[in-house]
């Protein structure tokens, strides 16, 4: 049958068990005034029983009883014969005549919350007896036949259902049963795809051979990264803090640039312990413009801002710590377009709250810089999967390449500079002095070109302060890979910068070297790259 073609569908009878009871006694009173049977398992049976509703228990519909602790319950023909089977064929009739089986005509399910178990660390176990096999069963029998049944698996289409069989007395039509089996069969496969995901993760597979992904829709943005671009926003099973579970607490809706340059910042501040200094960053374009810790967060925020003070109009601002009211009021002197903190203290939210236009997410803690994890990025036809750059050095990795070993205050300032170049888009440069950057070059097709931009940003910092000198004078300087050629040091050692922290690795390392000796800089390598594309 082509389904422009049918007439609206009369509800006579609905099945009914859902986990998420919200809304179900309205639907089920509404049902039960226009006369539907409804039938119902367990507890969903019992709440509807219990508001006066008349209800059917699944046991006396099919007669068998649940078993296996309810794993065995609505697995049956009684069951799946009324949802799959089709009206307009006659052996389908005849075969529910002669079992004794009856037509449903609504379906309203939704599922053991896996995700929600998986999300607050629930055991192996407990996570397995939460993977529903009942409810996508059914779910997928009524979306398949959507011709002649209804499918309903999110309770905020309970008002569209009583709307719906309001207009068409007691029916529903084709159109709404389409878009019913849409949603349904896009739950289905975002559910079974969180299981997948976790098992995988569980099993230590992170390439497995079907790659499955669990993400539900958490926001229609008003646009993408342009006015002509659509875009959404979805999380996914993975709890990891950050954008996908903060709280905003102000300010306009969330931008796709929004998010996306939200998460580069605070992905970086958590690269610094809050327990050892408060630390500021700074995004604009996904890419830092400044970084800076500090005993005080408003101190950070000050010197992070000195970085670049004309780049942070309109950009974000992550901390490690909970906004206190001092560098509230900083931030709000800029125009900025999100705030992102563990927390913010009440006087904060108050100062904050003076500037209404100000994004402010609040996430209750920071992402762990150095957990596993997979990043996908889309290609035509197809997905780039990696494991998340977790890379974290300490002192005793760096191996000393260079005549002149750096002094501790350059060794901490070579830690701070790679830990930021790890979040700058490559061909990424990095001065820092003092716990804080001093220019960033980012994004260049080569090297020296970064080098140069990063310097000159330095020098422009240096003049917006007042100061006659460039501030990458004494710095240190980072590079997320290695130098191919002695130009771009050399650039780096003209801009001031004494001591160099690098990948190694280049078939010219030791020209490298030799011309940092010459220099009369001290160079350390890391072994390790951070390419950023």
């Amino acid at each position: 049958m082509d389904p422009d073609d049918q007439k609206p569908v009369q509800i006579k009878r609905a099945l009914i068990s859902v986990t998420d009871k919200t809304g179900v006694i309205e639907l089920a009173r509404f049902l039960a005034e226009r006369e539907v049977e409804i039938v119902s398992t367990g507890g969903t049976a019992g709440v509807l029983a219990d508001a006066g509703i008349p209800v059917v228990q699944i046991s006396d519909y099919t007669g068998f009883p649940e078993i296996m602790d309810g794993r065995v319950k609505t697995l049956h023909p009684i069951v799946h014969g009324g949802l799959l089977s089709r009206r307009d064929m006659d052996d389908h009739v005849e075969a529910m005549t002669l079992h004794g089986i009856g037509a449903i005509d609504l379906l309203v399910v939704n599922l053991y919350p896996f995700v929600e178990t998986v999300a607050r660390n629930a055991d192996f176990d407990a996570s397995v007896e939460n993977i529903d096999i009942g409810g996508p069963a059914m779910i997928r029998s009524a979306a398949k036949n959507h011709d002649f049944v209804a499918v309903v698996v999110d309770p905020a289409d309970y008002a569209d259902i009583i709307d719906v069989m309001t207009m068409f007395d007691g029916a529903t039509p084709v159109d709404l049963r389409r878009r019913l089996a849409a949603k349904a069969f896009s739950l289905i496969a975002g559910y079974d795809g969180a299981i997948a995901e976790w098992l995988n993760r569980e099993l230590n597979l992170p390439f497995p051979q079907w790659l499955s992904i669990g993400a539900r829709l958490r926001q229609v943005l008003r646009y993408g990264e342009n006015p002509h671009q659509q875009a959404a926003f979805y999380t996914t099973a993975r709890t990891r803090i950050g954008i996908a579970t903060a709280t905003q607490i102000q300010g306009k809706e969330l931008s796709y640039n929004n998010l996306n340059d939200t998460d580069a910042a605070y992905e970086l501040v958590a690269e610094f312990n809050p327990d050892t200094a408060a630390a500021i960053v700074i995004v604009k374009h996904a890419n830092p413009s400044g970084v800076a810790s500090g005993d005080s967060l408003s101190a950070a925020y000050e010197r992070a801002l000195a970085c670049d003070p004309v780049s942070a109009f309109g950009g974000i601002v992550a901390s490690n710590r909970p906004l206190d009211a001092a560098t509230a009021e900083a931030i709000i002197q800029v125009f900025t377009e999100v705030v992102i903190a563990p927390d913010a203290e009440p006087q904060a939210r108050e100062i904050l709250a003076a500037k209404p236009n100000i994004r402010v997410l609040l996430t209750g803690g920071l992402p762990d810089p150095v957990r596993q994890g997979m990043v996908l990025k889309a290609v035509a036809g197809g997905i780039l999967v990696q494991t998340r750059d977790s890379g974290r050095l300490n002192l005793g990795e760096l191996l000393s390449v260079t005549r002149r070993e750096p002094n501790q205050d350059e060794l901490m300032d070579l830690l701070f500079a790679f830990r930021v170049c790890k979040h700058v888009k490559s061909n990424a440069i990095v001065y820092a002095r003092a716990a804080m950057t001093v220019g960033i070059g980012a994004g260049q097709m080569s090297r020296v070109d970064s080098v140069l931009i990063a310097a000159r940003k330095g020098a422009e910092a240096a003049r917006a302060a007042g100061d006659a000198e460039t501030w990458t004078k004494g710095s240190v300087v980072a590079s997320d890979a290695f130098f191919p050629f002695a130009d771009g040091l050399m650039a780096a050692a003209e801009a001031g910068a004494t001591a160099v922290i690098q990948p190694g690795g280049s078939i010219r390392d030791d020209e490298i070297i030799a011309a940092a000796d010459e220099a009369g800089l001290a160079m350390v390598f890391t072994g390790i790259r951070h390419f950023r594309h």
